[in-house]
């Protein structure tokens, strides 16, 4: 790195998500029943998880997601475990039908990956928490 580096976000130690929650209690019920997570750290008005090196906060807020995009996702080794797993503790995923991506059981194939992830695609699934955050799941394919 070198010194302009750090005087932009070239050189910064890290990057998480923030998620709105309107209703926070709620919502760390949802992380923690329906995803298994809890909370490492807390602050009024927040919550802070950890997954693997990665954070991400869910904040208090008046104000909503739409929903339309996939806000957060996780990367993991067998997709298809970790969907029944979360089906089985009640998260409901999304069907969907756009050209080139469609899911079967809930997993889209999806063709590519950015190059430095490695050849072949990705084998994604998405849900919403209990305040609407479109989340994904995603496990690479070689």
């Amino acid at each position: 790195m070198d010194a302009d580096d750090r005087k932009t976000l070239a050189g910064a130690r890290g990057a998480a998500t923030r998620l709105p929650a309107q209703d926070l209690e709620r919502a760390r019920r949802f992380y923690s029943e329906k995803l298994g997570l809890e909370p490492v750290d807390e602050r009024p008005g927040g919550l802070l998880y950890r997954c693997g090196q990665s954070e991400f906060a869910l904040f208090e807020s008046a104000g909503t997601s739409s929903g339309a995009f996939t806000q957060m996702g996780w990367t993991v080794d067998d997709i298809e475990a970790v969907v029944a797993e979360l089906r089985g503790r009640g998260v409901e995923f999304e069907q969907v039908e756009l050209p080139g991506l469609c899911t079967r059981g809930g997993i889209a194939e999806i063709e590519g990956n950015y190059p430095g992830k490695g050849a072949g695609g990705e084998r994604g699934a998405w849900f919403r928490d209990s305040e609407g955050n479109m989340l994904g799941i995603g496990q690479p394919v070689a």
